[in-house]
């Protein structure tokens, strides 16, 4: 990985922090190439680099590439896409991360300075674990799901994909989520989440639910 190109996908705020954590590995930042989809991007520069357009383009079949894109069906999309041209998912952990040797992280996951990812817990493809954050033991973290800065997963909690832990929020252990369900910020999970369910609040309920009360 250290001699290769490596594409970062995205041109955000998110890219920063990728970028940076990138360095702090020892990737050199002349191997480091920055795309995104969104023309008016096109020739702007992001920390050292010049942003070019498209997102995915031939030039990146086969290569390196990370996915920094905080939507997580569009980072799915995007990791998708890059796959069928061959692509080879980068996963990046930041040095002043902890991560045990007993967990298991897929590709294309992206671990922020100061989280932690704690021994058996199993995090998914694409998944981001942002500054912070807290995964503890035998947790299952679901493919391009994100753990927002500063939330917590308690032991043996499990998540769908695609679900997105807000910041500062707390899933108590065993507690489990389903696919694309939305944890607000510093909410207190007490009791499962269905899919494609918002919960917000201390303790955590159904944003619906908080609505018709």
């Amino acid at each position: 990985m250290h001699t290769d190109t490596i594409y970062i996908v995205g041109a955000g705020g998110h890219a920063k922090v990728v970028i940076d954590a990138l360095l702090l590995t020892g990737v050199s930042g002349d191997r480091i190439r920055l795309t995104d989809g969104n023309a008016q991007r096109a020739g702007a520069r992001v920390l050292d680099w010049t942003v070019t357009v498209p997102a995915v383009h031939d030039d990146m079949r086969g290569a390196c590439f990370h996915v920094a894109i905080g939507h997580a069906g569009v980072r799915a999309t995007l990791h998708a896409q890059l796959l069928a041209l061959g692509g080879r998912p980068v996963t990046i952990v930041h040095p002043r991360a902890t991560v045990s040797v007993h967990a298991a992280l897929g590709q294309g996951v992206f671990v922020a300075a100061h989280a932690i990812v704690a021994p058996s817990a199993r995090i998914g493809d694409g998944v981001i674990v942002n500054h912070g954050a807290v995964v503890d033991h035998d947790c299952e973290v679901g493919r391009f799901s994100h753990i927002a800065p500063a939330a917590s997963l308690g032991g043996g909690v499990r998540t769908g994909e695609g679900v997105l832990v807000g910041a500062g929020a707390r899933l108590l252990p065993l507690v489990h989520a389903g696919d694309h369900a939305v944890i607000g910020a510093g909410a207190v999970v007490l009791e499962n989440v269905p899919a494609a369910q918002t919960y917000v609040g201390v303790p955590a309920v159904s944003k619906s639910k908080e609505k018709s009360e």
